[in-house]
């Protein structure tokens, strides 16, 4: 009996709910998966089958007298069949004796176990914590070379494991759905005779009636109408395979000669090391066809396979020829004529010769929708007289009455369908008619007493031609047996299902028998309760089951949670760590996870689990949490120290000195040196060992040797900590010369304090064997210096640097070294002087004078550093770095917010602003982060803000640009950093298209005032910036300190290095469309200054000009109309900054992220075109092909990048799905809708082929545009680099060009290093990397503006003495 039998599956729609009989048996008796739909509705016990019969043709055919024919089927039986560096590393803390439980317990830290129930204490029992030396189990074939070293990948191919593996219960619910019952069915020939004279027929034969069986292991299920083929055998040759089935594909075989030693793991109960059967899945792997005896599908059957052909040839593209090609080449060797049969699973145990062959399964001759519909129909249609349950029995048994009386008593007369018994005991419905066109019946109209007032239509169904002489009417014969087997199979189980409501009904006899199968091939794989028992007292397996979090746990461990007892979960675990070592951390991870729900959910542990725990843990093992934690504890995370995330691509050389640092932060840790040295050591060998990295490995192996940590070292040559490196070699000679014997200790103790001190005089010593003096750890005198960090300022390294390779800036900049502060403080302005300055068209005050004079002459004294110093590095000063990440903003605010602030140094001019305050590229981050406003997000683009804010002064003020706007346009609003412009411009005339006679210069209100928020991202000083704040606020402090006060200089300071080298002049001009309410077109002009240019960086696919091109010439919404958005170059600036913003926001997840996108660009960059002298003709042309070069990149985009994109796959993967299932009748999908799907499909390939070729020739067409105008050339001298995948946190680093000597290298600016790197590096595709370019730097060409190599040559000194 199904063991639901109240319900049918969730792809089945139930002909009614029904109380399940009486008789339940408990779980530990009977197998059957949990669940809250089946609770409480366990099936009774299906009779018990004798051990010894094992096998699994039980499907026969009981003749009385019993039948002297040959047949090719034989009982299946269960037989036995016979064979046909060099860095310095840091050192490692002693191993703790792992025999009791502390010792075990790795403590990461606080964070390591915050919210996190499976690192509690767990109150288990403590009887047996003196620890044990034995094994917990051993299984077999286990290699402990290759458990110790799961990692190494080379190792693991010379072993050649089956991969994961899965056990007999598993094994169970993937031979068929749990919730199904399937049943062996044995056939008898019906007692039926002719009645009277009938014309001769043909009787079907024994034969014809065992084939009406699919297979001796085929197997019926009710719940799909269907039959399942299921086989298993106890052989260590394995079936064959089909010549379709691609080995490379799948894991390999297992150990055939290892599978030779043992007959079932099952036999022996008292062979531990073979707890059960662990099997390997091949799907689709065996030819049925190629068994013995063979199995092949129904001529009907394969007719249907064939139609499904036909529609995977006509939606086959041309890598489906090329593979239907391979597979004619992999049939070669089959007989002539041969046709692969049904692919079958194949389940192999890699511990003994047994292993089991499955199918999906497979509908009989009427498919499930239909059985179903027309026992619905005859449910809620009885007739007169009847019961529900009797109508449908009636009507079942009806159609076997059919068949009989066509069958077996030669009955071929047509049945008339308006017959009163016809109409009472069936019914004609689309569902009736589907049946009997199935079963091959034909529908014929006849018209009876034509010409007199009674004539009328009827209908008949004529039957089939059944004849022996014909192949029709063969197939035909066959249909109907199998259709009436499965008929009264289906019969059967519903007559016993619902028994007490057909109590007053007399059937019809039935000459099929079924009987249960699940015991039988549970017995037989070794599933059986009796085998595996389904229950266990020491933990809570009902809650275990419905835990949410292990729903994945069972499936990757390969067991389920009715049979989770603690041995067949130890064996479980370990016997896929065997076969498939590679995922050994993916085991235990979820070992654990059990381990830990046993405990939260109110139970304890096994001592044999707990002790397995321990036992893995003191072999070095680790979960995927431990190995997230392990990333923190080096530094990698959002809010790590190096607030970087540990991805594939990290090199393994940064990961050993995120290693160094984090041992090194250890040993500056007096309380808990050892704790955080040991979690660091830890955390490197999990991160090397999940990398499967051998060079890490090597590193961690030789770290070993050394076990020293700075507190022993010191007290091993018993010197303080505090003595300089010549008394610690003084010590230590002593020490050799006294104890020589113990000269290793010694030198290890000195080996870590040269590692914790950073010390080249000690290192220098322990290679050479004598004492060098102070030294100066050597670098090359001509190659520029780095900068150390002092804390997340990699960005603010970069840009210093960067400012250092600007010959003019540096040279401005080195008069305000060695200021005299005192002097800076007692300086007196004047409000004359104040007033007569302004740096981005604001009035300054005496507090951002004295500030940034502060801030000039410690950028002065680090130029004179990075010029002059011998060491490697050169280490910023901590108010340099203040100075230039805090704004005098952020000082007011802070000191606003203690209550007070000295303003001594303040004036009330200063207070007011008067007029706006500019800033072109005051769009917030170089990648694109916007200014820190409250009614704005620190987003680049799509926020749901309005992109234009209102007219000023004939300006049109834009804070965003619209959803087709490529970047953000210049305006009015400030960023949030001080540096908006030097100075302002006086503004341009206004002409107003729309009343030609007037013409006035309006002057723009301010506008309002900003109200400031808190970041929620902590630096090292007050408030997160990021770089073009930083960029900002140092150009704005340089600006400032370079004035001139003593009434001589240029009020304006038309004339500062700032502006002279960074700023240049654009022209900006709105035009809107001619509309309704303005008949005439209107246009706003106005210039305004620059310092970037943006790029929007959205879609890959794009280069440096199409970038450029989409903030030159946009459209915008103004006055809820579109205007056209047109800026052109009136004055170019020696240095161009085109800043790429990645930073993009998902409007799906409301999230920005930061875009990956490959933006191609070059040494050289031609300026020409978006100049405004540029030739209006080829201009007007540009935009043409532009405008239809950007329709097609879009539709493009749609098709290939968008949501629901790409849509050939996604109809490819549709084409495939309805070619292949065969479960469900879709009568809407036929060869037609299969035809034009596939046609949409070549449709939108060559629509994409055309397209890609279309955007070649028109990018091409774009660029022969102004392939002459290369006279305003600029070179790429600097390139930013962001890496990481969060747009809030990354590494940055920076590429310089080494000009003007050398411009084909170029110098890699990683804070403390630098180093040489072709331009191959700088310019290489970034497609699938996270360090990619967020700000280029261009210089305009035959210019020197700079010099990046700026470094003392003493040699020159000599030159010129000489």
């Amino acid at each position: 009996m199904d063991n639901n039998s109240g319900s049918s599956s969730s792809n089945n729609k139930p002909v009614r709910h029904q109380p399940t009989p009486p008789g339940t048996v408990p779980p530990e008796t009977f197998y059957a998966s949990a669940s809250k739909s089946n609770a409480g509705l366990t099936p009774p016990p299906l009779p018990l089958r004798p051990k010894g019969s094992a096998g699994s043709a039980h499907t026969k055919v009981n003749i009385e007298p019993p039948p002297t024919y040959d047949t090719v089927f034989r009982e299946p039986q269960l037989v036995s069949e016979d064979t046909i560096g060099t860095d310095q590393v840091p050192a490692l803390i002693p191993a703790d004796d792992h025999h009791n439980w502390p010792s075990v317990e790795h403590k990461w830290g606080d964070d390591w176990n915050k919210n996190d129930a499976w690192n509690e204490p767990m109150p288990w029992d403590n009887s047996w914590a003196g620890g044990t030396s034995q094994k917990v189990m051993d299984i077999d074939a286990r290699d402990q070379e290759e458990e110790t070293n799961w990692w190494d990948a080379e190792l693991r191919g010379t072993r050649n494991r089956p991969g994961p593996g899965m056990l007999p219960p598993f094994v169970t619910e993937l031979l068929h759905n749990a919730e199904h019952s399937l049943f062996s069915v044995s056939v008898t020939a019906p007692d039926v005779r002719p009645a009277g004279d009938v014309s001769p027929f043909i009787p079907p034969s024994h034969d014809e009636i065992l084939r009406a069986v699919p297979h001796a292991n085929t197997y019926y299920c009710r719940r799909h109408h269907g039959w399942v083929f299921l086989q298993w055998k106890t052989s260590n040759i394995v079936p064959p395979f089909a010549k379709s089935f691609d080995f490379k594909k799948h894991p390999p075989l297992p150990d055939q000669d290892r599978r030779k030693r043992t007959v079932s793991c099952t036999d022996d109960s008292s062979d531990k090391s073979k707890k059960t059967h662990h099997f390997h899945c091949y799907p689709k792997a065996v030819d049925s066809g190629q068994l013995n005896p063979a199995f092949h599908r129904a001529p009907w059957e394969v007719a249907a396979q064939r139609k499904q052909r036909r529609r995977k040839i006509t939606s086959a593209n041309i890598d489906d020829y090329a593979f239907k090609e391979s597979d004619v080449k992999m049939n070669e060797d089959l007989p002539e004529g041969h046709v692969e049969g049904e692919l079958l699973d194949l389940y192999v145990c890699c511990q003994c010769s047994v292993y089991c062959i499955a199918s999906e399964a497979m509908p009989g001759v009427i498919a499930l929708k239909y059985v179903e519909d027309f026992t619905k129909y005859r449910f809620e249609h009885p007739p007169i007289g009847r019961q529900p349950d009797e109508s449908v029995v009636s009507g079942w048994e009806t159609l076997i009455a059919i068949i009989e009386n066509k069958l077996w008593k030669g009955k071929n007369g047509q049945l008339s369908i308006s017959g009163k018994a016809f109409q009472n005991k069936i019914g004609w419905s689309p569902t009736t008619s589907y049946i009997f066109k199935q079963l091959g019946f034909d529908i014929i109209t006849r018209i009876e007493a034509p010409g007199t007032p009674e004539e009328r239509t009827d209908e008949f169904l004529s039957p089939p031609n059944t004849e022996l002489s014909s192949p029709e009417g063969q197939e035909a014969r066959m249909k109907l047996l199998r259709f009436w087997v499965e008929t009264n199979a289906y019969l059967v189980d519903y007559q016993r299902r619902f028994a007490s409501a057909l109590k007053s009904y007399t059937p019809h006899p039935l000459y099929v028998k079924i009987d249960g199968a699940r015991e039988m091939y549970q017995q037989a794989i070794g599933a059986h309760p009796d085998q595996i028992p389904r229950s266990s007292l020491s933990y809570p397996l009902g809650s275990l089951a419905e835990y949410v979090p292990l729903l994945q746990t069972w499936k990757t461990l390969g067991i389920t949670p009715t049979t989770c007892s603690p041995d067949i979960l130890i064996f479980a675990y370990m016997a896929q760590c065997r076969c498939d070592p590679a995922n050994t951390v993916l085991y235990f991870t979820h070992f654990f996870a059990i381990v830990a729900a046993i405990q939260s959910l109110g139970g304890v542990p096994s001592q044999e689990l707990q002790a397995l725990v321990f036992e893995e843990r003191s072999r070095g093992r680790f979960t995927e949490e431990d190995l997230q934690n392990a990333a923190a504890v080096l530094g990698f995370g959002k809010d790590g120290a190096l607030r970087l995330e540990l991805e594939d691509d990290i090199e393994d050389s940064f990961l050993a000195e995120a290693w160094r640092t984090a041992i090194k932060n250890a040993w500056r840790d007096a309380k808990d040196c050892t704790q955080l040295q040991r979690d660091a050591n830890e955390a490197f060998r999990m991160i090397a060992q999940s990398r499967g990295s051998k060079s890490l490995m090597k590193l961690f192996s030789e770290s070993s040797k050394n076990q020293m940590d700075p507190s022993r070292a010191y007290s091993v040559l018993e010197v303080s900590a505090d003595v300089d490196d010549e008394l610690v070699l003084t010590v230590f000679m002593m020490r050799v010369e006294e104890q020589p014997h113990q000269s290793d200790k010694w030198r290890e103790a000195l080996r870590t304090i040269a590692e914790v001190r950073d010390s080249s005089r000690l290192r220098h010593f322990l290679e050479e064997g004598k004492d060098p003096g102070d030294i100066v750890a050597s670098t090359r005198a001509d190659l520029p210096r780095g900068l150390n960090q002092l804390g997340n300022t990699c960005y603010l390294n970069s840009l210093l640097q960067y400012f250092y390779t600007i010959r003019e800036l540096r040279e401005a900049v080195a008069s305000m070294a060695n200021i005299d502060v005192k002097a800076l403080e007692d300086e007196k302005y004047s409000e004359d002087d104040l007033k007569r300055h302004r740096v981005g068209g604001r009035l300054i005050t005496r507090r951002e004078i004295l500030r940034s004079k502060k801030f000039v002459s410690q950028l002065a004294d680090l130029f004179w550093q990075l010029q002059f110093c011998e060491n490697q590095a050169v280490t910023p000063t901590i108010d340099l770095a203040k100075l230039a990440l805090v704004t005098s903003r952020d000082e007011e605010e802070e000191e606003a917010d203690r209550g007070g602030t000295d303003s001594s140094n303040d004036t009330d001019a200063t207070l007011v602003e008067d007029g706006p305050v500019r800033s072109p590229d005051s769009n917030g981050s170089v990648l694109g982060k916007r200014p820190r406003d409250e009614q704005r997000m620190d987003m680049d683009v799509d926020t749901p803000t309005s992109p234009i804010t209102e007219e000023k002064n004939g300006y049109v003020m834009i804070s965003q640009p619209s959803r087709g706007s490529k970047s953000p346009r210049l305006h009015g609003e400030s960023s949030s950093s001080t540096m908006p412009l030097p100075s302002p411009l006086p503004d341009v005339e206004i002409v107003n298209h729309e009343n030609p006679q007037v013409e006035e210069q309006k002057t723009a209100p301010p506008l309002p005032t900003r109200k400031p928020t808190q970041s929620d991202s902590v630096m090292m000083f007050g408030k997160q910036h990021d770089v073009s704040e930083c960029m900002d606020n140092c150009m704005f402090q340089i600006e400032i300190a370079l004035l001139k006060f003593d009434g001589l200089g240029d009020s304006d300071n038309q004339n500062s290095v700032v502006k002279r080298l960074f700023y240049g002049k654009l022209r900006q001009r709105l035009t809107q469309v001619p509309a309704q309410r303005h008949p005439r077109t209107s246009a706003h002009e106005k210039e305004d200054l620059f310092s970037h240019l943006p790029v929007n960086v959205a879609d890959s696919g794009f280069d440096i000009y199409d970038g450029l091109s989409g903030y030159f010439d946009d459209v915008v919404d103004y006055e809820g109309e579109k205007a056209r958005m047109e800026v052109t170059l009136v004055d170019l600036p020696p240095l161009l900054q085109i800043q790429l913003q990645r930073v993009q926001f998902n409007r799906e997840t409301l999230q920005p992220y930061k875009s990956q996108a490959y933006v191609k660009f070059g040494e050289t960059i031609y300026m020409d075109r978006f100049l405004d002298t540029a030739d209006p003709g080829k201009r007007a042309r540009s935009k043409e092909v532009q405008a239809e070069l950007n329709i097609r990149r879009e539709r493009l985009r749609l098709l290939t990048q968008d949501k629901h994109a790409p849509f050939p796959a996604s109809l490819k993967n549709t084409l495939d799905f309805l070619s292949k299932q065969e479960t469900l009748i879709l009568p809407d999908v036929d060869e037609e809708l299969i035809a034009n799907i596939n046609g949409e499909q070549d449709m939108i390939e060559t629509e994409i082929v055309e397209l890609k070729d279309a955007v070649s020739k028109l990018k091409e067409e774009l660029e022969n545009i102004w392939k002459d105008d290369t006279s305003v050339a600029y070179e790429l001298t600097s390139v930013f680099i962001h890496r990481g995948s969060s747009p809030s946190f990354g590494h940055y680093f920076f590429y310089s060009r080494h000009v003007p000597e050398q411009p084909d290298n170029w110098f890699k600016y990683n804070d403390h290093q630098v180093t040489e790197v072709s331009k191959n590096e700088v310019l290489a595709d970034t497609t699938g990397s996270t360090a990619n370019p967020y700000l280029l730097v261009f210089a305009k060409k035959d210019r020197d503006i700079v010099r990046t190599v700026n470094r003392f040559d003493p040699m020159a000194i000599e030159d010129i003495d000489t």
